[in-house]
């Protein structure tokens, strides 16, 4: 008789993670106030794939920077050879959904999406492989007007999460002209130091050399610090609409940084560009991005039209909310049921169906790997689910035609325990998680 193969155990691919039940409350958290502020200010959801062509961000994203030059996950379709690419950034694809049916042609929009963006970087704390963004897009609208109102949105977002260390950075990059002369004069500055340059700033010197800006290497700082500035060659009309989105945020109280290295690595962004960083997250500090990116549409086919938006990590905002040390503990249900033999366990399973029906969550204790359990332990289980209520049935119980209802949650002093008729007992749950203090926990339905 041969031995029995032991299964091998298969791991997560490195650099993308799971998001356990410890960890379900923040993220809930965030989904709702991101999706409750965003609604706030009219705006509305779509879905766009997650493959798309490689075409696509090869074109939107610019061919030398690096998201495309070494981060993104692509593969040739072995059915018809297209080449795909796991999408790494979600503008490009809203784009191309706004132009493949025609969002903006009769009013602009407001758009918002949530979901997975893919990245082959080195994994550390904050940035991963597989992440999550919410990203909104403002398209069809021309004005600073809609360029502040996606940074008030933002700071709207960090008063409800309750976020504190996190500040705004400010800039504007111009356009194509203005940028073309900078582009210049920075081109002939680098070059006269390129005895100071690292590596990676050499190879951009002429592809990209507005991105030498962004470097993180600490020698090259002072270099960077004394280049041309890319606000000294705005002309009127950039200038003007830079002062106008200062003017709204001046105007509704925003502090910010005008910080003159900001810059944005996609090709596609103009003038208004903005982050909102924090110290607390270090490397990775920055949890929100964005500009406005008027010549994306034209780029990607479409016919010429504005646009303005800004995506953020939600990993890194959960990471800045363990930092800050909120605590958002997430009950695991309104109502525990405990009962002990058959007769008990069906009138439970009527019962839970029924403070359902009411609106309320209900876990119904159910036999595990070391069987049904004893009153004690499923006493034990009822009080770590976070429930304000457990009820409880036994055959004492089922022979009065009672349920006995245990406040979990109750101060000192008060009535810990019930008995209650059976077919009064969801009137009463509903009316005792209403009126006292426990429903600050729960989360009773409509």
């Amino acid at each position: 008789m041969s031995e029995k193969k032991k299964a091998v155990k298969v791991n997560a691919v490195k650099g993308m993670n799971d998001m356990l039940p410890a960890d379900a409350g923040l993220w809930e958290l965030v989904e709702n106030t991101v999706q409750s502020v965003v609604k706030s200010y009219g705006y509305q959801q779509m879905r766009t794939p997650i493959v798309e062509d490689t075409g696509l961000f090869v074109r939107g994203l610019g061919e030398v920077t690096d998201i495309v030059e070494k981060e993104m996950y692509t593969f040739i379709d072995s059915l018809n050879g297209d080449s795909l690419t796991l999408r790494p950034e979600g503008t490009a694809g809203a784009v191309r959904a706004v132009i493949e049916h025609n969002l903006t042609y009769d009013s602009p929009k407001r758009l918002w999406y949530y979901g997975p963006m893919f990245r082959h970087e080195r994994p550390q704390r904050g940035r991963y492989r597989q992440f999550y963004q919410f990203g909104l897009e403002a398209v069809g609208f021309t004005g600073p007007d809609i360029d502040a109102e996606l940074i008030l949105l933002c700071r709207r977002l960090w008063d409800d999460l309750g976020l504190q260390d996190v500040e705004l950075h400010l800039n504007s990059i111009g356009d194509a002209s203005e940028r073309a002369e900078h582009r210049a004069a920075l081109i002939a500055y680098f070059e006269k130091h390129q005895d100071q340059l690292d590596e990676d700033a050499k190879r951009r010197l002429y592809s990209n050399p507005l991105r030498i800006l962004d470097t993180k290497n600490p020698h090259m700082q002072k270099l960077v610090d004394g280049a041309p500035k890319l606000l000294d060659y705005l002309k009127e009309e950039s200038r003007a609409h830079f002062e106008g989105v200062r003017a709204i945020l001046d105007k509704n109280a925003v502090p910010y940084i005008i910080n003159p290295r900001l810059v944005r690595g996609m090709d596609y962004y103009n003038r208004t560009v903005f982050e909102w960083v924090t110290t607390k997250l270090g490397s990775q500090g920055t949890i929100c991005g964005g500009g406005r990116y008027d010549p994306l549409i034209e780029m990607c086919g479409g016919k010429p039209t504005p646009a303005c938006g800004f995506a953020m990590g939600v990993e890194r905002i959960i990471e800045l909310l363990k930092e800050e040390g909120a605590d958002f503990s997430q009950a695991q249900c309104d109502v525990y049921l405990v009962h002990q033999g058959a007769e008990a366990q069906s009138e439970a399973m009527v019962l839970g169906e029924r403070l359902r029906d009411a609106g309320l969550d209900v876990v119904l204790h159910c036999a595990g790997a070391n069987g049904m359990g004893n009153f004690k332990a499923q006493m034990k289980r009822a009080d770590a689910s976070g429930a304000a209520y457990a009820l409880i049935l036994g055959e004492d119980e089922i022979a009065k035609g009672v349920a006995a209802v245990k406040n979990l949650r109750g101060e000192q002093g008060e009535q810990q325990q019930a008995e209650v008729a059976l077919e009064e007992v969801v009137e009463y749950v509903v009316d005792a998680i209403i009126s006292d203090d426990a429903h600050e926990h729960l989360h009773l339905h409509p």
